[in-house]
C-alpha cells in the first residue's frame, strides 16, 4: 500500500474524558475525531481493542477477536432506550485523570447487566434482527468467546487449564451441556459484543466523515488464559496438560537487564502452515473490518522469536527460534492482496528482519527517543529515516517526551547518569535547543523527516511529563490508566500542531 504524507495522534479510547470512569466509544470519542480533523490530523491510532485481563493490559486479552465491553458508551445506550437515567443515578464518581480498572469494571458491569436485561423488552425489532445477524456472521469466534466467558464466571475466574477435564479438552457433549445450562450468560456475552461492535462501527463511520482514518493494533501473541488457546490448542506449543512448553519474551534490552518475560504461549507454526494460516488470516480480516490500517506488534517474531522455557523466572535463558518468515506474508498476500499493514520492527532487528519487511514493502517504525543513543546506523538517525516508515516521538511503551528528556538514572531506565547527560547533549546539539520545549522540538522533527507518516502521542501535544506515561514494559501493574480532560487540551497547542503539520506538507 502507498501511504501519503500525513500525520496523526496516538490515543487509546480508554484515555478519553467522560463521566463513567473510563473513556468509551460515545460522544467524547466522536468529539475527539472532530478535534483531530480541526488539527489537520489524518490518523487516529489506538491500542488493541480487546478485553483486558490482569494488569489491564490490552496486550493480554482473553480473546483476540472480542471487543472490550468496558468501552461501551452508556450515553449511546441511553439514546437507544437500552438504559434509563435511573440505571445511572447511583454510579460512583471516579477520577478524571486515571482509570481505577477494578472498581470501574465492577460498577460498569452492573449497568451493562441492566442494558442486557432491557434489550429483550425495549430494543426495536430491527435492532433485535441486527443482533441475530451479528451472532450468525461472527459465529466463527463469538460462540467460543461467549461460552468461554460463561465458563470463566462459573469457575470463579479460573484458567481453562483448571476446569473439569471434559470442558478443558472440549468434549462435544460437555460443551453442549454447558451451553444449555449457561444459556443466559452466553447470550449476555454476545449482546455485549454486539453493543461494542455496533458502537465502534458507528465511531469509525463518524471518523471517516471527519476525514480521519483509524489505525488498529494486532498483538503478535495471545494470552494463555484465552478463548483463542482453549479453542485451538493444536496451534500452540503446549504439553498434554495444556501448559506451555515455551513462552514469549524478549532478551535483555533498553527497558530491562533481565529481558521481558511476557509468558504468552508460542505458536506451533507447522500446524498453522498446514491450513494456510487460516486462524491468522481470519484475525487480520476481522481487524481490517473495524480499522483502516493495522499495526502488527512485534513483527520481528515472524522471522525469529525469543523462546523461553515455560518454567523460567526471567527472559534471560531463551533462544532465538526461526519463525514462518516469508511463507506467512506470501500466504497473506495470496489470500488478501497488498494490505495496509505497519510492521512494528523495534527491538533487536537483524538483516533478516529488515529483508522480510522490505520484501513485502511494509512500512517500519522509527522512534525519535531512540534516535540519539550511541553509534546508530544512518537509517536510524532522523535525517536518514526512509520514506516508507512511520515516525513517532514515542509510543505507548515510551515515557512522554518531557519525561524521557528530563529522566534521572534508576527511573525506568538501565542508563547511567553519564549516559543520560550525554544523550541530552546530543539532542540539544542536533536540534539546537535548550530543552525547555523539547516536546515541540521532537514533534517538529517528526513532521520534518522523510517518513511518510508522523504519529505523536496526545501526551506530547499536551506537554505532559512522566505522570502521563501509558505503559512501562516489564511491569505488570500501574499501567494503561492515564486519561486527559478537555480543559487541559489547549486550543493553542492544537493550532500549533496544525501549523506544523501544514508547514511540513502533511495537512
Amino acid at each position: 500500500m502507498n501511504f501519503p504524507r500525513k500525520a496523526g495522534i496516538l490515543l487509546h479510547p480508554t484515555s478519553l474524558p467522560g463521566p463513567w470512569g473510563i473513556g468509551d466509544l460515545g460522544p467524547e470519542a466522536r468529539r475527539f475525531a472532530e478535534t483531530l480533523q480541526n488539527a489537520g490530523q489524518t490518523y487516529w491510532q489506538v491500542l488493541p481493542l480487546n478485553p483486558t485481563g490482569y494488569g489491564a493490559s490490552p496486550y493480554q486479552s482473553f480473546s483476540t477477536f472480542a471487543g472490550n465491553s468496558m468501552m461501551i458508551s452508556f450515553d449511546d445506550l441511553l439514546g437507544e432506550g437500552l438504559l434509563k437515567e435511573d440505571n445511572l443515578k447511583d454510579f460512583p464518581q471516579f477520577s478524571e485523570h486515571e482509570v481505577d480498572f477494578e472498581a470501574v469494571r465492577e460498577a460498569r458491569s452492573q449497568v451493562l447487566d441492566s442494558a442486557c436485561r432491557m434489550f429483550s423488552r425495549r430494543a426495536s425489532e430491527q435492532t433485535k434482527q441486527q443482533f441475530e445477524s451479528f451472532c450468525v456472521e461472527e459465529q466463527d469466534w463469538l460462540d467460543d468467546v461467549a461460552l468461554y466467558q460463561a465458563l470463566k464466571q462459573k469457575y470463579d475466574g479460573a484458567c481453562w487449564q483448571d476446569w473439569p477435564e471434559a470442558l478443558r479438552n472440549r468434549d462435544p457433549e460437555a460443551l453442549a451441556k454447558a451451553e444449555r445450562s449457561l444459556a443466559s450468560t452466553v447470550k449476555k456475552s454476545k449482546l455485549l459484543q454486539f453493543f461494542f461492535y455496533r458502537q465502534w462501527r458507528a465511531l469509525r463511520w463518524h471518523a471517516g466523515e471527519c476525514g480521519v482514518k483509524l489505525v488498529g493494533d494486532i498483538p503478535i501473541f495471545v494470552a494463555l488464559d484465552s478463548a483463542d488457546v482453549w479453542a485451538n490448542p493444536e496451534l500452540f506449543q503446549l504439553d498434554e496438560q495444556g501448559k506451555p512448553t515455551v513462552v514469549a519474551g524478549v532478551p535483555p534490552d533498553y527497558f530491562s537487564e533481565t529481558g521481558q518475560l511476557w509468558g504468552n504461549p508460542l505458536y506451533a507454526w507447522e500446524a498453522h502452515q498446514q491450513d494456510d494460516y487460516a486462524w491468522w488470516m481470519m484475525r487480520v480480516r476481522k481487524t481490517l473490518e473495524v480499522v483502516d490500517i493495522v499495526r502488527i506488534d512485534h513483527f520481528r517474531g515472524f522471522e525469529a522469536y525469543w523462546a523461553v522455557p515455560g518454567d523460567a523466572e526471567t527472559a534471560m535463558d531463551g533462544d532465538w527460534v526461526k519463525g514462518p518468515d516469508h511463507d506467512f506474508f506470501d500466504s497473506m498476500r495470496r489470500q488478501m492482496g497488498d494490505l495496509p499493514v505497519i510492521a512494528e520492527d523495534l527491538g533487536i532487528i537483524t538483516d533478516e528482519v529488515n529483508l522480510l519487511r522490505d520484501d513485502f514493502e511494509l512500512p517500519g517504525m522509527r522512534i525519535l527517543q531512540f534516535s540519539f543513543i550511541g553509534d546508530l546506523k544512518e537509517h536510524m538517525r532522523p535525517d536518514g529515516f526512509p520514506v516508507n516508515s512511520i515516525v513517532y516521538t514515542g509510543t505507548h511503551d515510551n515515557d512522554t517526551t518531557r519525561g524521557w528528556f528530563w529522566r534521572e538514572p534508576g527511573e525506568n531506565t538501565t542508563e547511567t547518569a553519564e549516559q543520560i547527560e550525554e544523550e541530552r547533549h546530543v539532542v540539544r546539539s542536533y536540534l539546537g535547543t535548550d530543552g525547555s520545549q523539547i516536546q515541540w522540538d521532537l514533534i517538529s522533527l517528526a513532521h520534518r523527516v522523510a517518513s511518510h507518516t508522523a504519529i505523536v502521542p496526545l501526551q506530547d501535544v499536551m506537554g505532559l511529563g512522566s505522570e502521563a506515561r501509558m505503559n512501562m514494559p516489564g511491569t505488570a501493574v500501574g499501567n494503561w490508566g492515564w486519561r486527559f480532560r478537555w480543559e487541559d487540551l489547549h486550543q493553542h497547542d492544537l493550532q500549533r500542531l496544525r501549523d506544523i503539520t501544514q508547514h511540513f506538507g502533511r495537512l
